[in-house]
């Protein structure tokens, strides 16, 4: 079987690609960006959830002189974010805890303080309505008694530290009764059946 005197052709390969789109995003999302900025995304993801949640706009020569006051409306976010997360820090500086650890006859704590005990005792002292979870940073359990420190990250700009200390319980002895009551033994009643 003869094809003819003709070369065959194949196209070259091409590897597949997403097709990617430019957006300004309208809103603050946290993986992509935040508002006036110009990402690039997928076609679909821009087409299905994006666009139609408000959240971004198509680049277009309209929409790009919208960014200005993107632009003005993200600055304002982010002073009320700071100047919110500055008074809040300045109650954590004032704020000092304590707590207190059951310790044994050599001293060694029973137990520990976590970043999530010391996160819990946070909002419930000043009465917040929300902390991060991750913004009491520790870097392992605390199980010594004493006085401690630790950061607490409100913003990106904006640390506070939190003075804490953790104590032995206090140890309470019995007034007015003798050491040879507390070594005796309680004694068992035996009954005999006849």
């Amino acid at each position: 079987m003869v094809f003819g005197t003709g070369s065959f052709f194949l196209p070259p390969k091409t590897e597949f690609t997403m097709a990617n789109t430019e957006v300004i995003l309208t809103a603050n999302i946290p993986s992509l960006g935040a508002e006036a900025d110009i990402v690039k995304v997928r076609r679909g993801y821009a087409r299905n959830f994006l666009l139609p949640q408000g959240k971004a706009l198509e680049v277009t020569k309209s929409s790009l002189r919208q960014v200005n006051h993107l632009r003005a409306k993200r600055a304002e976010r982010e002073a009320r974010e700071v100047t919110a997360a500055e008074e809040i820090a300045t109650k954590i500086n004032k704020l000092k805890l304590s707590f207190t650890l059951e310790t044994g006859e050599t001293g060694k704590a029973f137990g520990s303080v976590t970043s999530k005990d010391l996160h819990d005792r946070i909002v419930t002292e000043l009465k917040l309505a929300e902390l991060p979870k991750h913004a009491v940073v520790v870097d392992k359990p605390i199980k010594e008694t004493g006085d401690h420190e630790v950061s607490v990250k409100l913003h990106p700009d904006v640390t506070a530290t939190l003075h804490f200390k953790v104590e032995a319980p206090a140890v309470v002895e019995k007034v007015g009764e003798s050491d040879d009551e507390d070594d005796r033994k309680p004694r068992r009643r035996v009954t005999t059946k006849a």
